[in-house]
């Protein structure tokens, strides 16, 4: 198993090594590896138009999509283990929907303001983010509150759905009345896009993630003590109501800084901690936890590979790949539960 382990850890990283300088090269202008380079390392180029797509856009859309996707892995990795259920995912806590009603509200109030959330000024797209950033952590909140009065996990989760069936009602009411330029506003928001972060505001996205990723790895102990139920886990001395609220943090943190940056990206949070468990075989979190965080970022660089096609300048949605590469694992995962451990 651990040679297995380490295989597959070598292979991930030189995947992502690969997918990261795709993700530079190719795009609706394909540019050269060795151009690539030179401009990574400071040499610059003679292609001035080179350099300004390289700097300004496809790098901090790369690192963004790298530390989006394996942030949102580990939040479901996260959920699915505390809830024991294989289909928990960052949205089901209705996080993902409280970042949803933030920026709806946003949009329906003050979207004139802002030229209707135009990704061209700073303005706007600052808004946005701090809009998510208010509404998924009022849901966080929330559900932390609700945490320390439900000790039964299921009902917490069944809160969180009832929570985020609250806000995708309010949402509805919203687009309801908002204009048909503010509705349209909302829907591009929500079909996700790697590209919102800057190289001004990128700085600030690593920091947030990668603190949310290190909470996660501490976690890695407890986590494995939860795998056995939460008796056994109170008798190896894990403070169980402690612990949860850790993991609905760090989880939430994570989400709620990707959907407020990203928009909500779907799937990825789902599925990958699946793909890393059944190419691992085991729940061991001291495996798990790195391969979930290193398949997430390479699903993430792939999928955002796939939504340009190179030299026809035409742009796919993120929400529409994403689909296609995470729903054949749920299907998978639901038809073979049965002959699957995966808690264990």
């Amino acid at each position: 198993m651990k040679q297995q382990g380490v295989g597959y850890y070598i292979l991930l990283i030189f995947l992502l090594l690969g997918l990261y300088v795709g993700n530079l090269m190719f795009g609706s202008v394909s540019i050269p590896l060795h151009e690539v380079f030179s401009i990574l390392f400071g040499y610059g180029t003679e292609q001035t138009a080179w350099q300004n797509i390289i700097r300004q856009s496809r790098f901090p859309q790369s690192v963004t999509a790298l530390l989006a996707g394996a942030s949102l892995a580990t939040s479901g990795l996260l959920l699915q283990t505390l809830f024991r259920n294989p289909l928990a995912g960052p949205s089901i806590l209705g996080i993902s929907d409280g970042a949803n009603l933030g920026v709806a509200v946003m949009i329906f109030f003050a979207g004139g303001s802002f030229g209707l959330l135009s990704n061209s000024t700073f303005g706007a797209s600052l808004a946005i983010v701090l809009a998510a950033l208010v509404g998924a952590g009022c849901i966080l909140g929330m559900i932390v509150f609700f945490s320390t009065k439900v000790t039964n996990n299921v009902m917490l989760l069944i809160i969180g759905i009832m929570i985020g069936y609250l806000a995708s009602s309010m949402i509805a009411l919203l687009n309801y009345y908002a204009t048909a330029d503010r509705v349209r506003a909302f829907v591009l928001w929500g079909m996700g896009d790697f590209s919102g972060v800057s190289n001004a505001r990128l700085p600030f996205f690593a920091i947030c993630t990668l603190v949310g990723l290190l909470v996660a790895v501490l976690l890695i102990k407890p986590l494995n003590a939860l795998l056995l139920g939460d008796t056994y886990a109170a008798n190896l001395g894990v403070k169980i109501k402690q612990t949860r609220i850790w993991i609905l943090f760090c989880s939430g943190l994570l989400t709620a800084v990707t959907t407020a940056f990203c928009g909500p990206i779907s799937f990825i949070g789902l599925s990958v901690p699946h793909i890393a468990r059944l190419l691992l075989g085991t729940s061991n979190h001291k495996l798990l936890m790195p391969a979930t965080i290193l398949t997430g970022s390479c699903m993430a660089l792939l999928c955002n590979l796939l939504s340009v096609m190179p030299g026809t300048g035409i742009v796919f949605p993120l929400n529409a790949i994403t689909p296609i590469l995470g729903a054949p694992v749920i299907i998978y995962v639901i038809v073979n539960r049965r002959n699957i451990q995966y808690f264990n």
